[in-house]
């Protein structure tokens, strides 16, 4: 599941005008696990990777989100945005993901498809401050 969402992840970002250069995965840093992240020259996409996605998944998601500068400083410059993938990602959840500013990325059929329409509007880092869209 890991190597399908890095690639859909890098054509979806690419077909939104952004590239991505470099792709991290199970790294930790300091005390706390970070997750799995893409990343050029001024955006790093925090993407966690589930089997089946809960509520919890998504809070523990956004948690980290906020943690992410401070763990990787190395990425201090950068906006942040957070995504998650799932292979089984319930109505429910999938909501609740989309509202809380994470990109959703779900198994249709043989391939992966991202569930944000044209109106969403991601949770972003700027220099250590989560930003919400109003």
């Amino acid at each position: 599941m890991e190597y399908r969402v890095r690639s859909a992840t890098v054509r979806f970002f690419r077909e939104r005008g952004t590239d991505v250069y470099e792709i991290s995965t199970d790294l930790s840093e300091k005390w706390s696990r970070a997750g799995d992240w893409s990343v050029n020259n001024n955006k790093a996409i925090a993407i966690e990777v589930k089997s089946k996605l809960d509520k919890e998944d998504v809070d523990e998601h956004l948690e980290r989100l906020g943690k992410f500068k401070e763990l990787l400083p190395r990425y201090q410059l950068l906006t942040v945005l957070g995504a998650i993938a799932a292979m089984i990602v319930p109505d429910y959840v999938a909501s609740y993901t989309y509202r809380q500013g994470f990109f959703v990325i779900t198994q249709s059929g043989d391939d992966l498809q991202f569930l944000n329409d044209d109106k969403f509007c991601p949770n972003v880092v700027v220099l250590g401050r989560q930003n919400f869209c109003q």
